[in-house]
This record gives C-alpha cells, sequence and structure tokens, in this order.
C-alpha cells in the first residue's frame, strides 16, 4: 500500500524541492526518497514506472505551472501589452526557478498529459496573439517566433550568459518593444525564402 498521506502529487513536490536546490542532475529516486521519508522501492507504490516516470510527471507540473503564470499576466490585457506581460513572467519564472525550467523538456514525447500541458502554453501564447489578426499558420508561426525568444533569453539569463554591465531588464524592455514592432508588422502572407 502507498504511504499514507502520500501522494505521486507529493512525490513531485519534494522532487522539484530537489531539483530547486541542487539541479535537474541531482534528480535520483533514492534522493527523492530520502526527502519523502520512505524507502527508494516504496516511491513505486507513488510513481509506477520509475525515475523516466517521474521526470515526465515533473514536465507535466512545470509545462503547466508555466502556462498558468503566463496566462495569469494576460489577463485583462490585449496587445503589445499582453506580448509584454507574458514574456516578463516567462522570463520571472525561468528566473525564479531556473532549474525546474531547466528540466522541461523542449520537445515532449507524445503523451496525453504533457502533450495537454505544452497545448494550454501554446494556446495561451496564441491567444495573446489574436489581436494583431493572426491566425491559422500565420499564428503558430508568430507562436514560435515569441516561444523562441522568451526561452532563448530566459535560458541565457538562467545560465548566467549575460555578463556585461548594462541593465538586463533593458535589454528585455527592448526585447519586447523589437517583438512587439514585428508582430504590429507582421507579413499577411508567406515570406519568399
Amino acid at each position: 500500500m502507498p504511504r499514507v498521506g502520500l501522494t505521486p502529487d507529493q512525490v513531485v513536490d519534494h522532487a522539484l524541492t530537489l531539483i530547486d536546490e541542487q539541479g535537474p542532475e541531482a534528480l535520483t529516486l533514492a534522493a527523492v526518497a530520502a526527502r519523502a521519508g520512505v524507502a527508494t522501492p516504496s516511491l513505486y507504490k507513488h510513481v509506477s514506472g520509475g525515475l523516466a516516470e517521474l521526470r515526465r510527471l515533473i514536465a507535466v507540473r512545470v509545462t503547466g505551472d508555466l502556462a498558468d503564470r503566463l496566462a495569469e499576466a494576460a489577463v485583462g490585457r490585449g496587445g503589445d501589452d499582453a506580448v509584454a506581460a507574458v514574456l516578463r513572467a516567462y522570463h520571472a519564472y525561468a528566473t525564479e526557478h531556473p532549474h525546474r525550467y531547466n528540466a522541461l523538456p523542449q520537445a515532449p514525447q507524445p503523451d496525453d498529459d504533457l502533450a495537454r500541458a505544452a497545448a494550454r502554453l501554446v494556446g495561451v501564447i496564441i491567444a495573446v496573439l489574436r489581436e494583431y489578426g493572426l491566425d491559422g499558420s500565420e499564428a503558430i508561426h508568430a507562436a514560435r517566433t515569441v516561444r523562441s525568444l522568451a526561452h532563448g533569453f530566459a535560458s541565457l539569463t538562467a545560465a548566467g550568459a549575460f555578463q556585461l554591465a548594462e541593465d538586463l531588464t533593458t535589454t528585455h524592455d527592448r526585447l519586447v518593444a523589437t517583438l512587439t514592432t514585428g508582430l504590429r508588422a507582421w507579413p499577411a502572407q508567406d515570406v519568399p525564402r
């Protein structure tokens, strides 16, 4: 029987605490079991697929948390303001939780729960792009652009890549302004290659 009071969600909580403190490479079943106060084999009662399933559950949770953060930032906003809020929220999440963010798979494997969480994340981005009149394949191209900028800046920041003295917030504001200017001038048709 699973330990009374210990659930798969709590196992994920313990795993995320471990990742926050020590990074994704520290994630082992033994380390999570020690935090949960159970023997390592006992975790299989809560996470039957072992470490691979635990990583999947972490990815689902973190993707969902990021989607929630972006959706919350976008509420009541539109156009440039919504895009700016989403990009700030994305950056804030990645810099507040750099190890969790680094644990996210950037190309989720076929998995219903993870696919739903990823679709929700992308859905938030597509929703904020509607005010630019983008739909269909153009909305997908624009969402990829937004996600690429958000991920690139967040990843570089979390990795400590920006070492020059200039204010990082100013750089991020410039990035947002460049993106929103581009979205307002988004081509209505395919761009020639």
